[in-house]
């Protein structure tokens, strides 16, 4: 059993998403589509795009910077940084280490986590562990990704879905009672090949071949994926419910991964919970993978939905496949 010192939990939010908006009009002159198909199938209407100048490290830069900010907190006062993505600046140095520099965090420890999706949920928990035991006293975790960097353009089955930008929580000690209270973490490999970036790896280093096939970009088994997520998005929440003694009447707002809003309500139906309850953008920013829940999660704060103790969830799957959900009681006054 895991000595708990302390009561972790989130002490500021910042999100950050790219000028540019790719609108369903804009697809439809680049794949056979319309706004009609993708609205129904997915409930995107636009997305954020990046400028070619922009890499995953100047977004999660913003929406890092607006989290110490709300949070009150000094880029020097950092223990940790992890960054969640799948779109890194670069195979090596990890952008949480680009990211250190770049805010002067000089006392951080850094390095990237790739659970895709599910990755600020993965996160959040190893932040979670170090400031409940007391090691760290204060962390920061981004989710950021520049994902139209790996996309496909004439590819229907992803390029309608994808999009750019980073959120970012300061994890620090929070009253006791508050905070995080439960996660639950999974992963089924056997899945691995249902969305994957086969390309760029030691697999499959860079060629001409890989180039000319695409290898690079992503690729997903939409099927697949939408029959996994159904199932996923609402059995976590069950499990993280569990574990802190909690039943789906305790819910008080559900944040899921902004993928698809037809699971979005599978999951709300599952968890018995009325759409009032759940925060949806996907339809102002589509899928930004890793950013999409903390987007979410601030945004949502933002606009003055989470209150003073209130029971929030958050949940998502992705490439591994993974999923991740976590229980907290929100501890951030209004």
């Amino acid at each position: 059993m895991t000595l708990k010192l302390n009561s972790a939990g989130i002490l500021g939010l910042g999100y950050y998403v790219p000028e540019k908006i790719l609108t369903n009009a804009d697809i439809e002159k680049l794949v056979d589509t319309n706004d009609e198909w993708i609205t129904e199938r997915t409930g995107i209407k636009e997305r954020r795009i990046c400028a070619p100048e922009q890499a995953t490290s100047d977004l999660a830069l913003i929406a890092a910077q607006r989290a110490l900010e709300d949070a009150k907190v000094s880029a020097e006062e950092l223990d940790m940084i992890i960054v969640a993505t799948i779109s890194a600046d670069s195979n090596t140095p990890s952008t949480a280490c680009i990211l250190q520099e770049k805010l002067g965090a000089k006392n951080a420890a850094a390095f990237d986590l790739s659970a895709a999706c599910s990755g600020f949920v993965y996160s959040s928990a190893i932040a979670t562990q170090f400031i409940e035991t007391g090691v760290y006293k204060k962390v920061l975790v981004v989710g950021a990704e520049t994902l139209s960097k790996f996309v496909n353009w004439e590819d229907r089955n992803t390029c309608i879905i994808f999009a750019d930008g980073a959120g970012a929580a300061v994890f620090g000690v929070v009253e006791d009672g508050y905070g995080m209270l439960s996660f639950d973490l999974g992963a089924d490999g056997s899945g691995a090949e249902t969305i994957e970036i086969p390309g760029g790896g030691s697999r499959h280093p860079a060629d001409q071949e890989s180039i000319d096939n695409h290898m690079h970009c992503l690729h997903m088994n939409g099927k697949e994926t939408f029959r996994f997520a159904v199932k996923a998005m609402g059995s976590t929440v069950i499990k993280s419910l569990e574990r802190a003694g909690l039943t789906k009447e305790d819910i008080d707002y559900l944040i899921p991964h902004q993928a698809n809003i037809r699971i979005i309500q599978s999951a709300a139906k599952r968890l018995h919970l009325p759409m009032e309850k759940v925060f949806v953008n996907i339809e102002k920013y589509g899928n930004a993978s890793a950013a999409s829940i903390p987007i979410a999660l601030a945004e949502a704060e933002q606009e003055g939905k989470l209150k003073k103790g209130e029971i929030i969830a958050l949940s998502g799957f992705g490439a591994g496949l993974t999923w991740a959900s976590c229980i907290m009681k929100w501890a951030k006054e209004d």
